[in-house]
C-alpha cells in the first residue's frame, strides 16, 4: 500500500496512566488523548516505550490502543507493536490492526541484537503480513543495536514501511537516510525532542515526541515553523522548550514525563515496576521549568489575543 497517513508534524508518544493498584486508568487515558487532539497534534502514538509497553500484557496493550481510537475523532493512531520476538511483534501488529489502528511503530529487536540481515527479515515479515503503514524505530540506547543507513534504505522500498523514527543521536546518519530515501514515500521522524529541529533541517518531516505530551501547542508551533522554512521562529521556540527537553530526560523515560504530567494535572506519575518515581532532587527543577513555560505562554497569549505566537 501507499501510506494514507501523512507522517508530517507532531505525534506525541503517549503515557499510559495507572491507578493505585497499577491497573490502567482508561478514563484518564482517553481524556488525555482528547486533550492532545484538541491541542492540534497530527497523530497519537500509544503503547510505545513512553507508554511502558514492556510492562503491559498483550491484552492490556490492545485495550489501550482501542481506548485511544475510541477517544479521538480525527487524528491517526499509530500503535507501538514492537518486540524482540518476531512472532510476538507480528501478533501484536495483527491485533492492533484488528483493533483499528491506522499505523504501527516497531522498535527494533532489543537484547538479542540481530545482525542487519536479521533486522531486514524481522521488519519485512511484519510488513508482508500486516497491510498498514509502519514506522521502523531506531533507538540503540534501548536495543543495543543500530539500524544502519543501508538497512533503513533497503526497508524503505517496502510498500508498507512508511517511515523511520530516529533516536540514535547521530544527525549525520539521520540526514543520510533522509537524503537516500527522497524518492520513496518515506518519512524520517525525530525520536529525540532535542534533535527535532535539526532533524527537520536535514530532511525530516516531524517528531514522535515526549515533550509533546506536556507542551503540544508549542511543539506543534516549532515543527510547523520549521516545515514552513521559518527557522528563526522555530529556533526561538526550540530554545524556549530547551529546558523542558533536558528536564524530561534526567532519568529514564517515561519517569520524568509522567512526573510532569502529574504536576500539570494531566495524569498520575505512577509507574509499573521496575521503573520508579522521579527522584526528589529533580522534581523541584522540573516544577520550575513547567512554571516558567506556563508563565511565558500566558504572557504570549495576553500579548496576542488572536492566538499568534
Amino acid at each position: 500500500m501507499t501510506s494514507d497517513i501523512d507522517f508530517t508534524g507532531v505525534f506525541p508518544a503517549m503515557c499510559t496512566p495507572f491507578d493505585e493498584d497499577e491497573r490502567i486508568d482508561f478514563e484518564t487515558l482517553q481524556t488525555d488523548a482528547q486533550r492532545l487532539e484538541s491541542a492540534g497534534v497530527d497523530g497519537l502514538v500509544p503503547v510505545g516505550s513512553t507508554g511502558e509497553s514492556a510492562t503491559l500484557t498483550h491484552d492490556e496493550h490492545v485495550r489501550v490502543v482501542e481506548a485511544v481510537i475510541e477517544a479521538v475523532d480525527d487524528v491517526p493512531v499509530i500503535a507501538g507493536t514492537g518486540s524482540n520476538n518476531t512472532r510476538e511483534a507480528l501478533e501484536l501488529s495483527e491485533r492492533a490492526a484488528e483493533a483499528g489502528a491506522d499505523g504501527l511503530l516497531l522498535i527494533s529487536p532489543y537484547y538479542n541484537k540481530p545482525e542487519q540481515r536479521g533486522l531486514v527479515d524481522h521488519f519485512r515479515t511484519i510488513a508482508d503480513a500486516v497491510d498498514l503503514p509502519q514506522i521502523v524505530y531506531n533507538v540503540p540506547s534501548r536495543t543495543g543495536q543500530n539500524i544502519q543507513p543501508d538497512t533503513a534504505v533497503e526497508l524503505a522500498s517496502h510498500e508498507n514501511i512508511a517511515g523511520y523514527k530516529a533516536a540514535s543521536g547521530d544527525l549525520g546518519q539521520i540526514g543520510e537516510i533522509a537524503e537516500r530515501t527522497t524518492d520513496e514515500d518515506f518519512a524520517v521522524l525525530s525520536g529525540d525532542d532535542a534533535l527535532t529541529l535539526p532533524t527537520i533541517a536535514v530532511g525530516g518531516t516531524g517528531t514522535i515526541s515526549v515533550a509533546g505530551n506536556i507542551e503540544p501547542e508549542l511543539t506543534c508551533a516549532m515543527v510547523g515553523a520549521a516545515l514552513d522554512g521559518d527557522y528563526a521562529r522555530a529556533q526561538s521556540i526550540h530554545h524556549e522548550l530547551g529546558p523542558l527537553f533536558r528536564g524530561l530526560f534526567v532519568e529514564t523515560n517515561p519517569i520524568p514525563v509522567k512526573e510532569a504530567m502529574e504536576i500539570r494535572g494531566y495524569g498520575p506519575a505512577r509507574m509499573r515496576p521496575p521503573l520508579t518515581r522521579l527522584s526528589e532532587e529533580y522534581r523541584e527543577d522540573l516544577e520550575a521549568v513547567l512554571a516558567d513555560l506556563e508563565r511565558e505562554s500566558t504572557e504570549v497569549a495576553d500579548a496576542n489575543p488572536e492566538g499568534d505566537r
